[in-house]
């Protein structure tokens, strides 16, 4: 698996030839990970049915029971990915935001993944 590394800005790495990119790395399947779960679902105008629903299943009236299996499932079905060895959300309804963090097992070894969405 090769995946462009990202800044810390979340833009693509450029300029650094091989050094821009994962190749078969953990790291790369936990950033694919993250970038899946921050894609909202019809973001993506090549795939319209891709990305995670946050407007209709995760975002406002929904809770942790109706919308963690939405998010693991993301994680689950991400190339790359084995198992889902551990998994946790929080809301902050002070911030609006949705923490996620999981350990995953990939087909190149362990890795953390930790996203604010």
């Amino acid at each position: 698996m090769r995946y462009r590394k990202l800044d810390t800005a979340g833009d693509f790495r450029l300029g650094h030839g091989e050094a821009d990119y994962f190749v078969d790395d953990a790291l790369g399947v936990a950033q694919a990970v993250k970038t899946r779960l921050a894609l909202l679902a019809g973001e993506w105008f090549l795939d319209l049915t891709e990305g995670t629903p946050y407007a209709t299943h995760v975002w406002g009236k929904h809770t942790r029971e109706t919308y963690d299996p939405i998010l693991r499932r993301r994680i689950l079905q991400t190339q790359g990915v084995r198992a889902l060895v551990s998994y946790e959300s929080s809301w902050d309804s002070e911030t609006r935001k949705l923490t996620v963090s999981a350990e995953i097992d990939t087909v190149y070894g362990p890795a953390t993944v930790a996203a604010t969405l």
